[in-house]
């Protein structure tokens, strides 16, 4: 009876994620053609600060039980869940076109911000530290990072307002607006039906626990992400699918990352190899190698990424 009832629980996540996502892509790209400004703009905002909710709320609770694994695992999983699985997977359904301005500034913000955080790990390899830990005021300099992230966003804001947009928005902006809403909390809620009634699931069936928190709550947190860039991606709006992932990328790092250590104090990374913290930084750098070639990333490189994403989790699982 149990596995029945978390079974309908978990189609009915679903069909609350699928559905959410829909409204969200709908209004988020209405919603820029009323303000006047590029999908990229609100996919780098709205659209990825919306869809990191489940990886804050996960960060949060997770720091302040002392659980510091899984928020670390929570932020490199996802990130190098969100280019190599979620981007691949899109371009596959329809291949991705790339902004110069994106290939320029954000692609190369988020291979920095990776970056930075690689190097705040590394305490042991660089200060000759008894151990690799990130302190409280690690947290305020990746803060700071986001800040200036802040800013660049703002400035591309009154930049690219286009007074003469030829594109009419599908509603007026408060129905946009109670659309992309709607649509959040459908993805937010149907997420948390899925990983909870997965794991329950899992659970019932004689899972492990490590193979759960490492497949069920990495994929669980990022399943706003997966749905929206795929719905985005089927729907033709590219500017918002890799608008949302860079965006989240950078918010996990400076925000659901960052913003717990800066609160809570630091966190020791216990058992993370060098292969995490490469892929973190190599996904990263790979989206721009791919952008930059041909200014669109095709199915073919989207395969590529597929397969790498099936080759890391291998090592994870059984090395």
């Amino acid at each position: 009876m149990t596995i029945l009832l978390q079974s309908l629980i978990l189609v009915f996540g679903f069909v609350l994620l699928i559905k959410g996502a829909d409204f969200f892509v709908d209004g988020a790209s209405s919603t820029a053609s009323n303000f006047k400004v590029s999908k990229s703009l609100i996919g780098l905002t709205i659209v990825a600060f919306g869809t990191s909710a489940p990886e804050l709320a996960v960060s949060i609770k997770a720091i302040a039980s002392g659980s510091t694994d899984l928020v670390l695992g929570n932020v490199i999983g996802s990130n190098i869940l969100n280019i190599l699985l979620i981007l691949g997977l899109a371009a596959v359904i329809r291949p991705l076109a790339i902004k110069k301005e994106t290939i320029r500034k954000e692609i190369p913000i988020c291979i920095l911000i990776s970056s930075l955080l690689v190097v705040l790990f590394l305490d042991v390899s660089l200060n000759a530290a008894p151990e690799n830990i990130i302190t409280r005021s690690d947290g305020i300099a990746i803060l700071l990072f986001f800040a200036v992230f802040l800013y660049y966003l703002v400035s591309m804001a009154l930049h690219s307002r286009d007074k003469n947009q030829r594109e009419k928005p599908r509603w007026g902006l408060w129905r946009s607006l109670g659309l992309t809403a709607l649509g959040l909390v459908g993805i937010v809620f149907g997420s948390n039906f899925v990983v909870d009634s997965a794991t329950a699931l899992a659970t019932a069936l004689g899972v492990s626990e490590r193979v759960i928190a490492l497949s069920v709550i990495a994929l669980g947190t990022s399943l706003p992400e997966l749905v929206t860039t795929v719905t985005a991606s089927k729907k033709g709006e590219a500017e918002l699918a890799i608008g949302n992932i860079l965006g989240s990328n950078i918010f996990n790092i400076c925000i659901v990352l960052g913003l717990p250590v800066a609160l809570f104090g630091a966190v020791t990374p216990a058992s993370f190899a060098a292969i995490d913290l490469f892929m973190l930084v190599f996904s990263a750098a790979l989206l721009f190698v791919f952008s930059a070639t041909s200014h669109k990333i095709t199915r073919g490189e989207g395969i590529m990424m597929l397969l790498m994403f099936t080759g890391y989790y291998s090592l994870v699982f059984f090395v």
